[in-house]
């Protein structure tokens, strides 16, 4: 069995089954002549993220958010590629770029940043800076004849 036949690998320890996303071929745009009008070489995927038994339901919340336009209402991102001429091409362009995505919905947020307050010593410390430093300022003024 093919790597292809058994899903999408994201990375070592996650797989996405083939069941979860759906490829379509359709008539791509733009320049290429007749070409462009025979052969159906971009790659529709559709890939239900709020469906899926793989993804933990965080990190779908953060794949939805992070893919932005490209969700659906029901939950699907949506990924066209058409860069490349062959059928292929797009196919792997359009599965690396939806494993990208959830590569980066994998990585959990940072904690939010505690608020803290500069010690006396800190502050003592900029104060002395400050004065020093508008002391040689004062000093620099016109000198008198």
């Amino acid at each position: 069995m093919s790597e292809e036949d058994e899903g999408l690998r994201i990375n070592a320890r996650l797989l996405i089954p083939r069941g979860d996303f759906e490829e379509s071929f359709i008539r791509s745009s733009g320049p290429g002549g007749q070409n462009v009008n025979k052969v159906s070489t971009a790659v529709q995927l559709r890939f239900d993220a709020r469906g899926s038994r793989v993804l933990a339901d965080d990190v779908a919340v953060r794949l939805m958010r992070l893919a932005g336009s490209r969700t659906t209402k029901a939950g699907e991102i949506l990924i066209e590629a058409s860069r490349f001429r062959t059928q292929e091409r797009n196919r792997e362009d359009a599965r690396e770029r939806l494993a990208e995505l959830i590569r980066a919905a994998l990585v959990p947020p940072p904690p939010p940043r505690k608020k803290t307050r500069p010690s006396k010593g800190s502050v003592e410390r900029r104060l002395t800076t400050k004065r020093v430093r508008a002391d040689v300022k004062k000093g620099r003024g016109r000198v008198d004849d």
